[in-house]
């Protein structure tokens, strides 16, 4: 059995892939492709890794969750999202390492299903914005609190993934930029739910709707529904041409209003998330996705 995770990261594309892949159950069934609603295995998943606490779980263990999660029906593939996989926002940087829970994890996932072939789906962001939105979320009392004396320079995600890769060296790991999902959406549905690369599903453009004008979005249903492309390179392009005409501005302009973060600090943030995700798409064990 395939077992795919779509581990993140926090703050995100906000549960939106999982909400296009449930559009396709349909679609995946005959592919034998389940994908339960969320609260089949949130929780779930979480007590049991806890109580486990890196322990091997029982034998029988495995199938008491797959007839908790899927109620016994036959799956060739499970597919479980869920951005808080590795902690919840306010523990990201615990002991002042960033996703220093990440390693404890996903061996525990990993040990949930030990006979299965898995795969662990990531989205990074630029943490210039990564670091505003996760820290609202959070609620911590101050900025740095929230930071727990970690020093910006050392939030690189390719940390993150080569300890994932060293964690579960036998899981297919796939990654991609959260900054370009409007653009691969499809692609990543596609990808996590399992299903062939020409499969048409319905959700392909759900993000796209959020960030581009209603009048835009009409004019690019209209010209897809007549052009249809031949190719995911050509309908990319279509997409980032209606997107020049028709993004709505305040959708996809991040306003960073914490005082620590001023422009310089937030330019070389960027910089240095460019350069590390240069670094992740060149490491061989990782699947990377771009537009």
């Amino acid at each position: 059995m395939q077992i795919a995770y779509h581990i993140g990261a926090n703050h995100t594309d906000e549960d939106r892939l999982l909400k296009s892949i449930l559009k396709n159950g349909h679609v995946m069934a005959e592919h034998g492709i389940k994908a339960p609603g969320p609260g089949k295995y949130r929780a779930l998943i979480r007590e049991t890794i806890q109580a486990l606490n890196g322990a091997n779980p029982e034998p029988d263990a495995r199938q008491v969750l797959l007839d908790a999660i899927v109620d016994g029906a036959d799956a060739q593939r499970l597919v479980m999202s869920n951005e808080n996989f590795i902690c919840i926002a306010n523990r990201i940087f615990d002991h002042g390492i960033f996703y220093e829970q990440v390693a404890f994890k996903i061996r525990g996932l990993c040990a949930l299903f030990p006979q299965d072939e898995i795969e662990i789906f990531l989205g990074l962001r630029d943490p210039a914005t990564f670091l505003p939105a996760t820290f609202k979320g959070a609620k911590a009392a101050t900025f740095d609190a929230f930071l727990q004396g970690t020093p910006l320079g050392d939030i690189r995600w390719s940390d993150v993934v080569h300890r994932i890769t060293k964690a579960a060296p036998e899981a297919k790991l796939t990654v991609w930029c959260n900054e370009d999902t409007p653009l691969i959406w499809g692609d990543l549905v596609r990808r996590i739910a399992g299903l062939p690369s020409d499969t048409t599903i319905d959700g392909a453009y759900d993000l796209l709707a959020t960030i581009m004008s209603s009048d835009g979005m009409n004019r690019f249903s209209t010209y897809i529904h007549k052009h249809p492309p031949k190719t995911a390179e050509q309908e990319r392009k279509i997409v980032m041409a209606f997107l020049d005409k028709f993004a709505l501005e305040d959708e996809i302009e991040e306003v960073i209003d914490i005082p620590d973060l001023n422009g310089p600090i937030v330019q070389a943030l960027s910089n240095a998330y460019d350069e590390d995700v240069a670094t992740i798409a060149a490491m061989p064990d990782v699947t990377f996705v771009t537009p």
